[in-house]
């Protein structure tokens, strides 16, 4: 497995990837949920790469940038047996202080994660965009979990015809159902217990659909009385919305739809979602 922590270092060795490569990005502090994703690459494709970069455009002034988990070290030691070269660069690298242009992907990011975190898929569009550009990959593989940046990312690559398949995996979870998330390691014994309540709020969805519910608004309010009788739980939105467009249904659901979550367990952020088919 190659290093590499400079963009022009990356160019040059790309040259010498097999094709076709099999991408994941990543902002590094590595889970079972990424290993996911880089093994269902290693299957698909010749060559795999793998970036590491918490990229500073996506976090807001208040967010956990300077505290985001790192351990660079034990990151490359998952990464060894399954990829051929990850790409580390630095701020500097990516945005020089003459970098000045941004790439906005309009209408799904307004709501959801756009409306509560102004200004973070530019940043992700941006970085992903620029990422793409210098390794130049076959397939691109992202997590169902941040659904709204898989549905924004697909959306940049169709509007700017990238040359490239996005390609979308399963969320990971551990066995009690919560979401892996490098963002769990902030949660101590108490809050880690209260966090399956995202989990269960998404089952309750899924249960009172598959009885015949169909209006969104009943749905969403059981899922949120559900989530409220968690003392340290703290709901920034819960949503079910057409699984495209994003736009939010109130009244009969017309499937399929994304029902979806933002809930502060005391001061993580964490976010989970299903499909009702």
């Amino acid at each position: 497995m190659k290093v590499v922590e400079t963009i022009v270092e990356m160019r040059q060795e790309r040259k010498q990837l097999e094709e076709p490569v099999g991408f994941v990005p990543t902002m590094g502090y590595l889970h079972d949920g990424h290993l996911s994703l880089v093994k269902q690459a290693r299957e698909e494709n010749t060559s795999v790469a793998v970036s590491i970069f918490v990229n500073p455009t996506q976090f807001g002034p208040k967010e956990d940038f300077k505290n985001y988990p790192r351990d660079i070290k034990r990151d490359l030691e998952m990464l060894e047996p399954i990829t051929d070269i990850v790409f580390m660069p630095s701020s500097a690298d990516m945005y020089p202080e003459s970098c000045n242009s941004w790439v906005d992907v309009g209408t799904i990011t307004e709501g959801l994660e756009g409306a509560s975190r102004p200004g973070h898929f530019r940043g992700v569009s941006t970085i992903v965009a620029k990422l793409f550009n210098i390794v130049q990959p076959a397939r691109a593989y992202f997590g169902q979990k941040d659904a709204q940046q898989l549905l924004v990312i697909k959306k940049m690559v169709a509007d700017l015809d990238m040359n490239l398949e996005v390609v979308a995996c399963p969320t990971e979870r551990e066995p009690d159902g919560l979401a892996m998330s490098s963002r769990n390691t902030y949660l101590n014994g108490q809050q880690r217990e209260a966090a399956t309540v995202l989990y269960r709020a998404l089952n309750l969805a899924e249960k009172r659909w598959s009885q015949g519910e169909k209006d969104a608004g009943a749905i969403r309010l059981e899922m949120t009385e559900l989530i409220n009788m968690e003392p340290l739980a703290k709901i920034d939105y819960v949503s079910i919305a057409d699984v495209e467009t994003l736009k939010e249904t109130f009244h009969k659901i017309k499937p399929p739809v994304l029902v979806s979550m933002a809930v502060k367990i005391g001061k993580t952020r964490l976010i989970d979602n299903m499909v009702l088919e």
